[in-house]
């Protein structure tokens, strides 16, 4: 790893959630996923890895997952800091990929409905990430990646290795029907390798600078591998 006074000079992660709040016509509350903010930031703020928060449409991101149970979430839900952060998101399109040294799409399931669809994520991941940035996502925060193609034309995810959110998990939630489409079947469509793991085991995939993780137990893993992306740099 590099020398940690390098810490100093690195440009934020910037760590983008969703903006939509329920769930299709099921009318069910959703939006991104406590655990798949609160875990990868505990890692990146325990490496003086600066952090900043973003949304599809700014301000304050409707949150799902608000189990205060998880030493971490309620660490973070009981700081004032954080909640001011989360209540003043920034909006996506208003932001310069110049300022980032990689780019984060946390999941909860709002992610399946505003991510694939948003100029703003497709030129934003583009840019990070032929800057030489680390393009990252958890659970369904990959439906961010579907639709990202590069300056030739190719899909970001083609030929690449990943994991995401399961069609299996998906079923096992009762969702498979209410998203506007299956993550992981999406993402081979895409020309992706998509390696999943058994139903809410942890896993994690690194394919150069791209990362994703397949569920919130991945989250914390996802973390560490920005970590150890960045600092090696």
């Amino acid at each position: 790893m590099s020398n940690p006074a390098n810490r100093k000079s690195l440009k934020p992660v910037l760590f983008v959630l969703t903006s939509h709040g329920v769930k299709g016509e099921t009318g069910q509350p959703t939006g991104f996923y406590l655990g798949e903010v609160t875990h990868p930031l505990a890692v990146l703020d325990a490496a003086g890895i600066p952090v900043e928060f973003a949304s599809i449409q700014g301000g304050e991101p409707p949150v799902d997952g608000l189990d205060l149970e998880d030493s971490i979430n309620a660490r973070y839900w009981n700081d004032e800091v954080f909640r001011n952060s989360i209540r003043n998101t920034m909006k996506l399109a208003e932001i310069d990929h110049v300022g980032y040294s990689a780019i984060f799409f946390a999941g909860g399931h709002g992610a399946m409905w505003d991510l694939p669809t948003s100029p703003a994520v497709k030129s934003l991941t583009r840019d990070i990430f032929e800057a030489g940035g680390t393009v990252a996502a958890v659970c369904h925060g990959p439906a961010a990646l579907v639709n990202v193609t590069l300056s030739d034309g190719s899909y970001l995810v083609a030929n690449r290795n990943v994991s995401a959110f399961t069609d299996s998990e998906e079923r096992a939630v009762g969702l498979d029907k209410t998203v506007p489409f299956l993550l992981a079947s999406t993402l081979v469509g895409r020309g992706a390798r998509h390696h999943p793991a058994p139903d809410w085991n942890a896993k994690v995939i690194v394919d150069g600078r791209l990362v994703t993780g397949q569920n919130p137990q991945s989250a914390t893993g996802v973390g560490e591998a920005i970590r150890d992306i960045l600092l090696a740099a």
